[in-house]
């Protein structure tokens, strides 16, 4: 496989999030490395996040594990446990099922990045653990969701 060329792919801002949620991602970017190399088992993200910025609304997945790696700075990953300083190539793993939602936050004054990597699935359902939020993904869409399956409040 060539050498993936990060600084000439496009760069992804904004948030698929519905609402008011969707300006909860300033300052992060992400730049998907997976596709562009044609991974069809699992993706892969180049996730950029600036000082105050979050990678996500805090969440988990039911049929999908997370891995990451930070590549530049520390980020600070804020799940059930609390809140735990992530430096320059320090992993964190997520597994399919595991209910403990986590985000990660830039609490410094300098850039930060991660890596990140997912299983893709045909499905999948992910929980939001701050709100009463859920995702569902089917045939490649999105909806969202009140957690009982109802009309999320925009």
């Amino acid at each position: 496989m060539p050498k993936i060329e990060i600084d000439a792919l496009p760069v992804e801002t904004g948030s698929g999030y519905p609402g008011h949620r969707a300006a909860l991602m300033d300052g992060r970017s992400q730049v998907r490395l997976g596709d562009v190399s044609g991974l069809s088992q699992f993706g892969v993200n180049l996730v950029r996040l600036e000082p105050g910025a979050v990678s996500s609304l805090r969440h988990w997945h039911e049929e999908q594990d997370e891995f990451l790696v930070i590549t530049e700075g520390v980020c600070t990953l804020v799940d059930d446990h609390g809140e735990t300083p992530l430096h320059t190539g320090d992993c964190a793993a997520f597994p399919a099922g595991d209910a403990n939602g986590h985000m990660l936050q830039n609490q410094s004054d300098a850039p930060a990045a991660f890596v990140v990597v997912g299983t893709r699935t045909e499905t999948e359902t992910g929980y939001y653990s701050d709100e009463d939020m859920k995702v569902t993904m089917a045939h490649g869409k999105l909806a969202f969701t009140k957690k009982d399956g109802s009309a999320l409040d925009q």
